[in-house]
């Protein structure tokens, strides 16, 4: 008789989510990804299930056979204050309840501001409201694992690029297209100061890879980053890559992020992480690799994939 399959639930059918279960799934694991939509790719080794995931009755049904829980949850930028704390507390307790190991997917909003390169060993001090709550919840899921509640770990990155990134990266929906298309891009912050971009892909392979490796469980890790780039030189190595003259980059004034923000709750929270663009801002991710053998994506092969799913994209909305 063959042992009952070993099932990992993700929460959060984003980018990240969604990328986390595609190479569970074409590993295969089976999946169980849970969204208040029900949706997330198509798989034969995924299951979506609509539900709250801030409802705690509702995901400890769902995980009860939990091996790993990830949180790949992001609630909108203007709501993290309110969304996040019942969120975070809800997938602890389904983790203490399941005995899975909670792996968590967070940032670099934690660490005290303008502070470059980042280690995941530096102190989560930060000044910014996000931050602070990202922060606090790092130190809770760490409290609990220490009084032996609960198994957890977490993966902190830079902004995503990659395939799938959309609107949830600074180099996605707001970018591609208008290179593509040989438009100038505006941007946020100081145009050629250092920058880490973490590779999408690379994300979902370290919240894979931690919660599966004990040694990881109790730590926070940074994903394995290439070398940082500019706004304007990723820019400009895009249009080289798909063979584009390159264009205007732009700074997009302060004074026009004010004027969007009184119509977009969203923009508006932009103006606290603004720092994050006029500063250095360089992740260290030498601990991850050191300790697993694991190399970040070379950023080339990454923003290739990236430039081929729009093209892709637009081939299948030309048709």
């Amino acid at each position: 008789m063959n042992p009952s399959p070993e099932i990992h639930v993700v929460v959060g059918a984003g980018a990240t989510g969604s990328a986390t279960a595609l190479q569970l799934a074409d590993g295969g694991t089976t999946v169980r990804v849970i969204s208040r939509s029900g949706t997330g790719p198509t798989h034969p080794d995924i299951e979506l299930i609509t539900a709250d995931a801030s409802d705690v009755d509702a995901l400890t049904r769902h995980t009860a056979d939990a091996a790993v829980l990830y949180n790949c949850a992001n609630p909108p930028y203007n709501r993290w204050t309110t969304d996040w704390p019942p969120l975070s507390a809800s997938l602890l307790a389904a983790a203490e309840a399941s005995g899975a190991v909670l792996v968590t997917l967070s940032n670099l909003y934690g660490y005290t501001p303008p502070t470059s390169p980042m280690k995941p060993t530096d102190p989560l001090e930060a000044t910014s409201v996000k931050g602070r709550v990202r922060a606090d919840m790092w130190h809770e899921a760490l409290a609990a694992h220490e009084a032996g509640r609960v198994r957890v770990t977490e993966a902190r990155a830079s902004d995503f690029i990659g395939p799938g990134v959309g609107e949830s990266g600074h180099m996605g929906d707001r970018v591609v297209p208008r290179l593509l298309a040989g438009k100038a891009v505006s941007l946020l912050g100081t145009l050629d100061v250092a920058h880490s971009w973490t590779a999408i892909d690379d994300v979902a392979r370290t919240l894979i890879m931690i919660g599966r490796e004990p040694a990881a469980w109790g730590k926070a890790w940074h994903v394995p980053t290439a070398a940082p780039m500019s706004q304007r030189e990723i820019v400009h190595r895009m249009c080289d890559l798909a063979g584009v003259e390159h264009v205007p980059v732009r700074a997009l004034p302060a004074i026009a992020l004010r004027l969007a923000g009184l119509f977009s709750a969203t923009i508006r929270e932009l103006r606290e992480v603004v720092y994050q663009f006029e500063h250095p801002f360089v992740i260290d991710s030498i601990a991850t690799t050191e300790s697993f053998g694991v190399e970040p994506t070379p950023i080339d092969e990454t923003l290739r994939a990236a430039l081929d799913s729009y093209s892709t994209k637009s081939q299948r909305t030309s048709i």
